[in-house]
């Protein structure tokens, strides 16, 4: 088992990776800015490393810095959590390099899936079902690309490979408008993502966001620990989580679930991963595969009993999952709520000190978050200050417990977006389940 490891990350996910070491008995490295010496990981660890200012480009994203640190505490190993440097393929072949251990996949698989149109190509091999579209780059030949568009049926949406987030994508609904959308976009990619190759797809007018999380070890083992529904978002980022995703078939969880394992073990993939997928009238079509842990783990490990952190060390530590497909059962329904630190209405972010924090508690809830009354939340970085996830043995009685949960909660001194949780919670279509991915932007009236 790992000796020491650095955790190179911050806040509620920082302190997640804490709680899994120390229960294994690892020794743990919380680097930091210097806008991060009260953070509670950085309280707990056994060491500490202040690796820079407050700007994340010079701390967080300060790659000799974080290994320097992992040098100068005998460290072993270095988890990067999610955001910042977790999908970064040179990142992790440094660490490689370096004599770390990088606990997440191989540098060519974050590589190969961080390439839209390669990650595309290499599902269609392994037989996951991809969106219609161009099946690689487009070039600069406007006939051919009129045709491609014709040929797919509009509306087409037009995307950087290199892209992700929402960033570098824009839809096209006639003909008239292909060429110069296509020009645009290699424009903004080439100035976002240094990349200015873009592909073609069909666009889903009303699908729903059903992403797989997947587990594979270095002995060519892998599962997946079923979906979860990461439709109610707003501007592509993910407001509310939850599994099972409502209205789909054990059937269909099998069929995928399948699929995606075979994906691992053709790419020879390693560590924590998660299968992005569009679904619209009862078919799945993969868009992007996140190379890394994700914000929504914790719906997972509750619904399968699964620590999927856990599973990340012991993975990089080079043993074997220690659950076989077979081992996987599904109990109940999970539902998360992120809690950002923003104005619920117009979502500015709203930094400053919690003047009271207390979190809720009850039977079925579940709370990740770093924050402690008389913290300052920085204006330095993402807005979330915590998650808040609730179990129930159905989908209705998780729902009542969230809204138990959000009615608990007490956040003075800076604004939350729990009143705009309350509200959803109180939207018909919500409770019935099965919102597509546009309907909270159009709820709000964006």
């Amino acid at each position: 088992m790992l000796d020491k490891i650095v955790i190179a990350n911050r806040g509620e996910i920082a302190l997640r990776i804490l709680r899994a070491c120390r229960e294994m008995g690892i020794k743990t490295v919380a680097v930091h800015s210097t806008a991060d010496n009260n953070l509670k990981h950085v309280l707990l660890a056994d060491e500490t490393v202040c690796i820079g200012p407050p700007a994340s480009n010079e701390s967080y994203l300060n790659m000799p810095a974080i290994i320097s640190a992992a040098e100068v505490t005998d460290a072993v190993a270095i988890h990067p959590g999610y955001g910042f440097l977790s999908e970064n393929a040179d990142f992790a072949e440094r660490v490689d390099s370096s004599g770390f251990i990088f606990i997440g996949p191989p540098a060519q698989a974050i590589r190969e899936m961080g390439d839209k149109v390669a990650a595309i190509q290499a599902m269609k091999a392994a037989g996951v079902p991809t969106v219609p579209g161009s099946d690689g780059p487009l070039d600069d030949n406007p006939e051919e690309n009129m045709r491609l568009a014709r040929e797919i049926g509009y509306p087409v949406i037009i995307k950087a490979s290199g892209g992700g987030g929402g960033r570098g994508m824009r839809v096209v609904h006639a003909e008239a408008a292909l060429t110069s959308a296509i020009t645009v976009t290699q424009a903004e990619a080439r100035a976002a993502f240094g990349n200015e190759t873009v592909y073609m797809e069909k666009y889903l007018e009303a699908p729903r966001h059903i992403e797989f999380q997947v587990l594979a070890d270095n002995h060519g083992n892998a599962i997946h620990l079923g979906e979860r529904d990461c439709s109610m978002q707003r501007r592509h980022q993910k407001v509310i989580e939850e599994g099972p995703a409502p209205g789909i078939t054990q059937k269909q969880r099998e069929e995928i679930g399948e699929r995606c394992v075979r994906a691992c073990q053709e790419l020879g993939y390693r560590s924590a991963g998660t299968f992005e997928f569009l679904y619209q009238d009862g078919q799945f079509f993969f868009i992007e595969m996140n190379t890394r842990l994700q914000v929504e783990h914790p719906v997972t490990e509750i619904i399968t009993g699964v620590d999927i952190v856990r599973e990340q060390l012991r993975i990089a530590s080079g043993e074997q999952l220690s659950l076989t497909q077979e081992q996987i059962i599904f109990r109940g329904h999970a539902i998360e709520c992120r809690i950002n630190a923003e104005d619920p209405k117009t979502f500015i972010p709203s930094p400053g000190t919690l003047s009271l924090w207390h979190p809720p508690g009850g039977p079925g809830i579940r709370v990740e978050s770093h924050c402690y009354s008389g913290y300052t939340v920085p204006p330095h970085y993402d807005s979330m200050i915590g998650k808040i996830i609730a179990h129930g043995a159905d989908r209705h009685m998780a729902i009542a417990r969230m809204r138990n949960a959000l009615a608990e909660i007490v956040v003075e001194g800076i604004k939350t977006n729990v009143p705009l949780h309350q509200e959803i919670f109180q939207h018909a279509a919500f409770r019935t389940g099965g919102t597509d991915i546009h309907y909270l932007e159009k709820r709000l009236g964006l």
